[in-house]
């Protein structure tokens, strides 16, 4: 497409969300729930050709050389759409943040006053090559009266495109306008260019992808945004640790999946427990088929073990690879996590309740969790029924971003013929 056919079929993507998200933010909670639910229907009925829309993506990924991590965050079986209409299905469940009173009182001179919530009104959502953030994305803007214009990556291309169409079927069964939710239909980069440009059009962008994505949104964006960096997650084993709590928590938290954002990408060891605890991580991990990256301490322990470069510390690996290091206590945890993490998650493994505690006031991640994987980084663990995306920002949303982050406030003024003297 030529750049001013880009320009055009972005400009008139713009002004439908803009006329849908009127009708939207009024939309009753019984309207948009029946078009959650008539979008799970419609996924579970079309999981044959969703799954055929995929095969066509995996086949691409595969000859363009993926890694096994990218093909299985690209993979969808009758598994993950089933998850995807389940989390359709929790998000109606969820109570519509849209007309909420947060708060109100009275002035003395008879002046009512209410803050309520209210949608943002449209956002972009801008992501890589996990399609079934087609149908989170698109759920939890419905949910919260946002109109959404959706850009998946061009190797979730067909797969991404098939979801969209089960959610437009869905919201015109549902009586409401299929401009709601609306993909850019081109894999050209210059579309997700001149998206950023569309303050007039756009509230709000959410970006969701690797450093690269990341760093251009950030740099060429002039709409505000909620940004998903990086998932440089930690977990630090404490002097203090249980073992076996350790052992499991360490191999679920880099191993269940490794393309996922949550995913641990640094082990840190206290000194103390090094030798009594240090071999069984490391082994339970290459056992597991993951490398392991280490510092000279950790490398002493196992001929196997790859040397760490100072790279390796503030990498996000996305596949069977792990660094590990070995810290003094728990003040050289935090300092490290702060300086080479991404504020996205970070885990401590203590039985002892001050190290925890400092542990989780001090380390300025969005998530900080102890004795638990770093792989409950997401909306649904969090009882959100999905997420748009992990926060690592501090304006407005941290962490999951689900319906209620994805609101603002107005103030409702109620006088009487008050007027200031």
């Amino acid at each position: 497409m030529s750049a001013q056919d880009i320009k055009a079929m972005m400009a008139e993507l713009g002004e439908k969300a803009k006329a849908a998200a009127l009708e939207l933010s009024i939309a009753p909670s019984e309207q948009k729930n029946d078009a959650l639910l008539k979008g799970a229907a419609l996924l579970r009925a079309n999981a044959p050709m969703i799954k055929e829309a995929n095969a066509k993506d995996m086949a691409a990924g595969q000859e363009k050389g993926l890694s096994g991590s990218m093909l299985d965050r690209l993979m969808l079986d009758d598994a993950r759409i089933e998850g995807m209409a389940k989390g359709l299905e929790a998000i109606s469940q969820l109570d519509d943040p849209v007309g909420e009173i947060m708060s109100q009182w009275d002035r003395p001179n008879g002046l009512n006053i209410t803050r309520v919530r209210v949608p943002l009104g449209v956002i972009g959502i801008i992501y890589e090559s996990r399609p079934n953030v087609t149908a989170d994305a698109g759920a939890l803007s419905l949910k919260s009266g946002n109109v959404a214009i959706l850009r998946g990556g061009s190797e979730s291309f067909h797969s991404s495109h098939a979801i969209m169409d089960c959610l437009a079927q869905a919201l015109e069964q549902a009586g409401l306008p299929k401009t709601c939710i609306q993909m850019i239909p081109t894999t050209d980069r210059a579309a997700v260019g001149e998206m950023l440009t569309m303050s007039e059009t756009i509230d709000v962008i959410v970006p969701r992808g690797g450093k690269g994505l990341i760093e251009r949104i950030t740099r060429e964006s002039k709409i505000p945004l909620f940004k998903h960096l990086d998932g440089i997650c930690h977990i630090y084993v404490d002097a203090a640790s249980d073992l076996e709590k350790a052992r499991k928590v360490i191999v679920n938290g880099k191993m269940r999946r490794t393309g996922i954002c949550g995913a641990t990408e640094t082990v840190l060891i206290n000194r103390s427990v090094l030798e009594s605890q240090a071999s069984a991580i490391l082994g339970d991990l290459m056992d597991a088929g993951c490398e392991v990256r280490g510092d000279g301490d950790i490398q002493a322990l196992d001929d196997r073990v790859v040397a760490a470069s100072e790279e390796d510390w503030g990498m996000e690996y996305l596949d069977a690879i792990v660094s590990v290091k070995v810290v003094e206590d728990v003040k050289e945890a935090v300092s490290h996590i702060n300086k080479y993490g991404s504020h996205h998650t970070d885990c401590i493994i203590t039985e002892d309740n001050q190290a925890a505690e400092d542990f989780l006031n001090q380390v300025d991640s969005a998530i900080c969790v102890l004795n638990a994987s770093t792989q409950y980084a997401d909306g649904g663990e969090f009882g959100m029924g999905a997420e748009i995306g992990i926060s690592t920002g501090k304006m407005h949303a941290r962490g999951p971003v689900g319906v209620e982050q994805l609101t603002s406030f107005k103030y409702k003024v109620r006088g009487d013929g008050q007027c200031r003297p």
